[in-house]
């Protein structure tokens, strides 16, 4: 693993809010405050450089404000991208004598505020985007036409998330409550297929907790949510690649006599009343959740027991300045990146291959890490898949009885506060508390915690998820090296489990 901050131009200095890896070519994408989409050539580790370099290939200039948000489709054959005032274009991929150029396929106009995030649907027939206007849209993405509107929020929608088995859509909001909608067709006037059609299933809001310390069975009810105080405009969740569980970041736990954490809770498919998981993170909020593409064989390890599936997946989980990569066969996350930027963290991104894991942040900078092969595990063959398709068998092996969510068919009322007008200033601590049974050490590059074993993760009983059936101000491009901040917290996820 070698990896760090590439210290180029990236976007004029500005803050790089986005970035996506094409899943063919393996160009790097990257949206800014400067208004453009740039292309990149990743260029890999040399024996005498540290760290994968980028080159500059073109720059896609259409917008007219900051690029929010930029995701290529399934195929590679088209670009999606939101930026501020509601600006959400279809970019598609030509071939001329001279090359590849990417041209405006569509502009795609309903959202009057921030388009901030989005997401195609497996088969990139369909788009999906949040807003600072509270709402999501389901886009035509061959007609370039609203589908359907779903406007339940009560605040900006700083999060989107399209099932990859096409049953549900997820949508997380400031206004600290997450949104899981179901796919019930609707027949056409024609004899043609059944349209898509979303409707409210979950609204994840509440939890009732109980005092451990209270023999009077006495519970309240905590918010599972950051507010919009949150100094960040994205809230990034994000589906496993197989669709058996949702990963959600921007989350906060109290626990009694304690301050909140930061965490991010995990919804297994068949249970969205309540987080089968709670990955604490560090002293900063979580805002960006990305799963690996590959999927691996199980490396024989002794499992954590979180989850029952006949295979490994990875996810990058990012705070507003550090990064957690976790599996499904560890307790530990396997690495801990830290100490990158100066700004806050704004996307993170996966090469289709799994070689390259890709940072945005608002300082204007990139980074880039570089697996070595097998480094991740062993790639299971498509072959070797489980095609899960059945949605009746059972998720959860138990009920967790100690968190309640509130949920309801049509919605809870959720107060709603005036947004944040000012960003907090992120600064360079990473981590403050003190580790005292998980080692690290730092690498060559001086600002990556290498990763650990998953062998060697602390062992804890719980419940398992079975797979399913089927703006900162920017500083000059020209910067001294980020000083060596090594982690100092042990990261473990924390079960929810029956008292």
């Amino acid at each position: 693993m070698k990896g760090g901050t590439v210290q180029i131009n990236w976007h004029e200095t500005k803050p790089v809010l986005t970035l996506d890896f094409h899943p063919k070519s393996g160009l790097l994408a990257t949206g800014g405050a400067d208004y453009d989409i740039k292309l990149w050539l990743i260029n890999p580790c040399e024996v005498q450089k540290k760290s994968p370099t980028a080159s500059y290939q073109t720059s896609l200039s259409y917008h007219g404000s900051a690029v929010n948000v930029l995701r290529f489709s399934p195929s590679g054959e088209q670009l999606a991208s939101g930026a501020d005032g509601g600006e959400l274009l279809m970019w598609k991929l030509h071939s001329t004598d001279v090359g590849q150029t990417w041209k405006v396929l569509k502009s795609l106009s309903f959202h009057r505020k921030d388009v901030l995030d989005l997401q195609w649907s497996t088969d990139g027939a369909y788009l999906f985007s949040g807003s600072v206007d509270n709402s999501c849209i389901i886009w035509d993405a061959i007609k370039g036409s609203v589908h359907q509107i779903l406007a339940d929020h009560l605040h900006y929608v700083q999060g989107v998330a399209w099932d990859p088995l096409g049953h549900y859509v997820a949508s997380l909001s400031s206004d600290r409550t997450c949104r899981i909608y179901v796919n019930k067709p609707q027949k056409t006037k024609s004899k043609g297929p059944k349209m898509i059609n979303f409707v409210s299933h979950n609204v994840i809001t509440k939890a009732e907790q109980k005092h451990s310390d209270d023999t009077t069975n006495t519970r309240t009810k905590v918010h599972l949510f950051h507010d919009e105080t949150l100094p960040s405009f994205f809230r990034r969740l994000a589906w496993s690649p197989d669709g058996s569980f949702l990963v959600a970041p921007a989350g906060s736990y109290k626990l009694p006599a304690s301050a909140s954490l930061n965490t991010a809770y995990i919804f297994s498919r068949k249970d969205f009343s309540r987080p089968a998981l709670q990955l604490p993170a560090a002293n900063k909020p979580i805002v960006a959740v990305r799963f690996c593409p590959v999927v691996f064989k199980l490396r024989g390890s002794t499992s954590a027991k979180f989850f029952k599936l006949p295979y490994r997946l990875v996810f990058a989980v990012a705070t507003l300045n550090s990064l957690y990569i976790y599996d499904t066969e560890s307790v530990s996350p396997i690495a801990i990146f830290a100490g990158l930027h100066y700004a806050a963290i704004t996307d993170i991104a996966w090469s289709s291959n799994a070689k390259y894991l890709a940072l945005s942040s608002q300082d204007g900078y990139c980074t880039l890490v570089e697996f070595e092969s097998g480094e991740l595990g062993s790639p299971l063959p498509i072959e070797d898949m489980v095609v899960h398709k059945e949605e009746n068998k059972n998720v959860m092996t138990e009920k967790l009885e100690d968190m309640e969510i509130n949920t309801s068919e049509v919605g809870n009322a959720v107060e709603r506060r005036p947004p944040s007008e000012v960003h907090k200033e992120e600064n360079k601590n990473v981590m403050t508390e003190k580790a005292d049974d998980m080692e690290i050490t730092t690498s060559e590059v001086g600002n990556i915690v290498e990763k650990r074993p998953p062998n060697e993760a602390t062992q804890t009983t719980t419940d398992t998820i079975s797979a399913p059936d089927s703006k900162k101000p920017a500083r000059s491009s020209i910067r001294t090296s980020v000083p060596n901040k090594p982690a100092k917290r042990r990261i473990t996820p924390m079960a929810i489990v029956k008292p």
